[in-house]
This record gives structure tokens, C-alpha cells and sequence, in this order.
């Protein structure tokens, strides 16, 4: 199952997070109780309720998210491959009540969120892994316009991987999505 929507942030960072785990997050002082600094980030990734997207840079970015299930794993095409710029070793997410994608600054039950800014996932109770692809759709031959937009049928910035967990892995705990060269 796939969903693809464009997400936008001015904070640097995406996040794949539970909507159960931030309920309590109502207001800017409950947010930055919650995911102000690395180390509240870190906590909530340790315990499987937030995955970040971590790109240090603020802007509007296309998403797919692939979900799988047992019987068909989530993975990248021969086309996302091909373009592939960067792959995060995989996160644990616990979902309870499905997922949300946005801008970190989005996460939680903010009153008045802007329309938009969240993109609903549903992806069912359980342990998950998931796993975060960076894919340079710039790069294939004729996805961009004159003004570098992208055309119909342009791979999308990011593919995020969903799958069942078979087996606990030694998962990701940084905040930093990708590690640098």
C-alpha cells in the first residue's frame, strides 16, 4: 500500500510519529517539554514513537510512504534504486493509532495546526520498522521542468519503508536520519 503527499517544514526536520504518544503535546510549552532538545527527541525515538527525517534544511518536500504487510514486504523499485542518494538504518515505531508525517514542529494535538501540514497514515497496530530513503528525482532524464519543478511521474524526495517487524533488529536511535560520509 502506498501514500504519497508533498510535507513541509521550517524546522529542519520530518518526523513519522504516534498520534497516542503526543496527545498531552496541546501548546508550545508542551511541545518544547516534549521535543525541544535532541535528547527529548532521542527519548521518544528509544521508544519507538517517533521516527525523524532529519535534513537540516526547511522546505517542501514529496513523500511516499510504502506500507507492507507479512506477505509483501515494503521496498524500493528498480526506479527508486537507481536514484537512490541515501538509506537510514531502520527505526522501531510502536503503533497503537496509526501514524502521522509532518514537520516535527507539527507533531502533537496542536489546537489550529495549519490544514496541510499533516499527513495521516494508517498503518495498523504493532511493531514496525521503517526505514528512510533519500532519492534524487532531479537526476532522471526528463522529471523536470524549465524551472526545475518536478513533471507527473517524478520519483518523490523521500520513500519511507514500513514494515512488520519479523524480528527485533538493533535499531536506530539518533536523531541524525542518515550517517555522513
Amino acid at each position: 500500500m502506498e501514500f504519497s503527499e508533498t510535507v513541509t517544514t521550517g524546522a529542519g526536520m520530518f518526523a513519522l510519529w504516534s498520534p497516542a504518544a503526543f496527545r498531552g503535546v496541546v501548546d508550545y510549552a508542551t511541545w518544547t517539554g516534549e521535543l525541544l532538545e535532541d535528547e527529548d527527541i532521542t527519548r521518544h525515538i528509544r521508544s519507538g514513537t517517533i521516527v525523524p527525517i532529519n535534513i537540516h534544511s526547511d522546505g517542501r518536500f514529496q513523500f511516499l510512504v510504502r506500507l507492507g504487510f507479512d506477505f509483501r514486504l515494503a521496498g524500493l523499485t528498480a526506479r527508486e534504486r537507481q536514484f537512490l542518494v541515501a538509506v537510514s538504518d531502520p527505526y522501531l515505531f510502536v503503533a497503537t493509532d496509526g501514524a502521522i508525517l509532518s514537520g516535527i514542529e507539527h507533531a502533537g494535538a496542536i489546537p489550529g495546526t495549519p490544514a496541510g501540514t499533516r499527513f495521516h497514515l494508517p498503518v495498523p497496530p504493532g511493531r514496525w520498522q521503517v526505514t528512510v530513503t533519500i532519492v534524487d528525482w532531479t537526476a532522471e532524464s526528463g522529471m523536470c521542468d524549465a524551472r526545475g519543478d518536478p513533471l507527473p511521474g517524478a520519483l518523490p524526495d523521500f520513500t519511507i519503508l514500513v514494515n512488520p517487524e519479523k524480528h527485533p533488529v538493533p535499531y536506530r536511535t539518533r536523531v541524525e536520519t542518515f550517517d555522513r560520509r
